[in-house]
């Protein structure tokens, strides 16, 4: 009978755990982040999942002389957002694997 307390502990805490994750990646998703370049003449919006919502360039950004540089921008832009991205992930597993612990058996 104690093995199988233990196994439906386990059990539990596993489904738990799945739980927590469902919620954070849900959480991820709802979470908008914007990556920026060339002191914000581009704008780059991304759901947390790195899905890209969309792009925003000023004016004074474009200059069909200098299309590399405004390529350039939006690079850059794109990887400040992906970054950001990357730090919400982080956070959110973070707080998935502290809120259960699997519990610790001695053999």
């Amino acid at each position: 009978m104690g093995e199988d307390n233990e196994v439906r502990s386990m059990l539990e805490a596993a489904a738990e755990i799945q739980s927590n994750l469902i919620e954070q990646r849900n959480n991820i998703a709802k979470t908008i982040v914007e990556g920026t370049a060339g002191g914000d003449v581009v704008r780059v919006s991304m759901q947390a999942d790195g899905i890209l919502i969309g792009v925003k360039i000023t004016k004074e950004a474009v200059d069909p002389d200098a299309v590399t540089m405004l390529e350039d921008l939006v690079t850059a832009a794109f990887r400040d957002a992906l970054r950001k991205c990357g730090n919400v992930q982080a956070q959110a597993l973070a707080s998935a694997e502290t809120s259960t612990l699997l519990p610790v058996t001695k053999e």
